[in-house]
């Protein structure tokens, strides 16, 4: 498996950003696209303790994604509790997928949504948190939306491939997931996986990576810290084909889920591996 380290670039106009990352569905890093936002400069760890820390957040861990714990809450504390706790050092606890603009909607006013392209969900932004060591595993996001990252504070690893790359990444039938992991790759158990490019960066405070829709990401917390997604739509299509994922998971994976357990959980496994080694044998 090869890693290619993700430009970073800093003035980059719409029409530059339309032609050669959007259009071509190609990450990139904006060092300035949230230079004039507030929250750069005003969300501290010290600052959000301060005015917010009495809210009551739900955290998961690394079993997140589990057969049997999916998308369970692992526990529950008080937000500054657990912005001292992610300070400290390495913990697997974040939050995810938690609308905490919805619980303090202030928040809103420090953030700007870019004019870089057009179709930003002004209804769909989420601030990501995690301790040094967490890790979110890798997948694409499941309503197909172009991401737009940035990090505050600390700094956090990107891993990014691109969908071609899917049935070399492993991907389980039915389900936007997939168990390889590109820091430490298994190729006696996903040999398939040595034939992949995947893209590569170190992302710093006030850094925003785009990342393409349908575009599978990695994400370590190098340090504890936290970053903001904002995502945009561009096609008719991608908006469909993000409904009908939501269907395949909801009233397929779930319920087979629920019906089968974790044998479900072994023929999805079995059925990436066969991919896999189908496309291998094609290119062989």
């Amino acid at each position: 498996m090869k890693l290619v380290p993700i430009e970073k670039r800093t003035g980059l106009t719409r029409e530059e950003f339309i032609e050669n990352y959007l259009k071509p569905s190609r990450p990139v890093v904006f060092t300035d696209l949230a230079k004039d936002w507030p929250a750069v400069q005003k969300w501290t760890f010290e600052w959000l303790r301060e005015n917010h820390g009495s809210l009551d957040v739900p955290l998961v861990d690394n079993h997140i994604h589990d057969a049997d714990k999916y998308f369970q809450i692992a526990k529950t504390m008080k937000f500054g509790d657990y912005l001292s706790l992610i300070e400290k050092g390495p913990t697997d606890l974040r939050i995810f997928l938690f609308d905490i603009f919805k619980k303090i909607p202030e928040l809103a006013d420090d953030i700007r949504f870019p004019t870089i392209m057009d179709g930003f969900l002004k209804s769909y932004k989420f601030v990501f948190f995690g301790g040094e060591g967490s890790i979110t595993n890798l997948h694409y996001d499941m309503d197909c939306s172009n991401v737009f990252l940035t990090q505050f504070q600390t700094r956090k690893q990107v891993i990014l491939f691109s969908p071609e790359e899917s049935r070399r990444l492993y991907h389980h039938p039915f389900t936007v997931m997939s168990k390889v992991n590109p820091l430490d790759p298994d190729y006696e158990k996903f040999p398939a996986l040595k034939g992949a490019t995947g893209y590569e960066t170190i992302l710093h405070h006030g850094e925003t990576i785009f990342i393409p829709s349908l575009w599978w990401h990695y994400i370590r917390y190098v340090d504890g810290g936290f970053s903001l997604a904002l995502r945009a739509n561009n096609s008719i299509f991608t908006a469909v084909r993000g409904g009908m994922n939501l269907v395949r998971h909801t009233f397929v994976d779930k319920s087979m889920t629920k019906l089968l357990g974790i044998d479900w959980q072994h023929w999805k496994e079995k059925k990436a591996v066969e991919n896999a080694q189908e496309l291998v044998q094609k290119q062989a």
